[in-house]
């Protein structure tokens, strides 16, 4: 006997038909929009080697000593424009993309965090940026800042939390959505439900990085890195930066593991303590 009768199998078929239909008439939206998007957010600054891959690093301002931005979970270098536009009037500042995110390329190595201060270590030094540098992170981005203030070659003047993850209690986790999100971002269900990119919403100039929020490749790495949450938060707690070096931690109230600093209040709190961190740097130059 027939597993199912005719009128079921049908009905079975024509489900099965839709599913393909919605399925490929998403990627082709999903393709479509990149592709716009490429041609709308080009990368604003340069692409170094750092070994079998090259990061995107933008560098804005003059001045010393050189700030230098690390990104959120999920970000890149766009998370930081109004920041990093407003340091720019009074001093050197330079934002990168991790390996993968961005503008980045993606290297032949899964995601390391230990790895992470490397890369920017040999990033900064083929780039030609010179310290002493004040380093600014925010969420995981102030643990890989840490991690980097702690080398002995980083020429690291003073370091700027912003947000730190709490290591005694744990930050609000994005749950499933992170894992699957690089194949909700192929089928285009991500961008049309805003899922990610909405967390974006109310940053100036944020579209590119709502843009690399629906992106397949980004949203690889980003989910490799929050995969690996806990275990850089324990690397960045066992590094010990160097006591000469200034540490200044910024609470903007954010508890999620990913979030962005989209409000005015909380920019405006980010800029002032890198500037005050800064002028002290200057001082002690002096």
């Amino acid at each position: 006997m027939p597993l199912f009768r005719p009128t079921v199998r049908r009905w079975i078929g024509a489900v099965c038909a839709v599913l393909m239909f919605i399925l490929l008439a998403g990627a082709t939206y999903q393709g479509v929009a990149t592709a716009l998007e490429r041609r709308e957010f080009p990368r604003p600054g340069g692409l170094v080697s750092v070994g079998d891959h090259q990061l995107h690093i933008y560098c804005t301002g003059k001045g010393s000593p050189t700030v230098v931005l690390e990104a959120p979970a999920a970000g890149m270098s766009a998370a930081w424009g109004e920041v990093q536009r407003r340091l720019s009037a009074t001093t050197h500042v330079c934002s990168y993309d991790r390996t993968g995110l961005g503008w980045s390329e993606t290297g032949d190595r899964p995601f390391d965090p230990s790895r992470v201060p490397v890369e920017l270590q040999t990033l900064l030094t083929r780039a030609s940026e010179r310290g002493p540098f004040v380093v600014a992170g925010h969420g995981l981005g102030a643990e890989f800042a840490r991690m980097y203030a702690a080398r002995p070659d980083s020429h690291t003047a003073a370091l700027v939390l912003i947000d730190p993850p709490p290591t005694d209690a744990a930050t609000s986790q994005p749950g499933w959505i992170m894992p699957a999100s690089p194949w909700l971002a192929r089928t285009g269900v991500l961008r049309a439900g805003r899922i990610l990119s909405s967390k974006a919403d109310g940053l100036t100039a944020g579209g590119a990085l709502r843009a690399f929020l629906n992106r397949p490749d980004h949203l690889t790495r980003a989910a490799a890195e929050i995969d690996d949450w806990d275990a850089t938060v324990k690397l960045a707690a066992d590094s010990q930066p160097a006591a000469a070096i200034e540490v200044v931690k910024v609470d903007s109230g954010t508890r999620d593991r990913i979030a962005f600093l989209t409000s005015p209040a909380a920019v405006d709190q980010a800029v002032r303590a890198i500037a005050d961190t800064v002028a002290l740097a200057r001082t002690r130059q002096r």
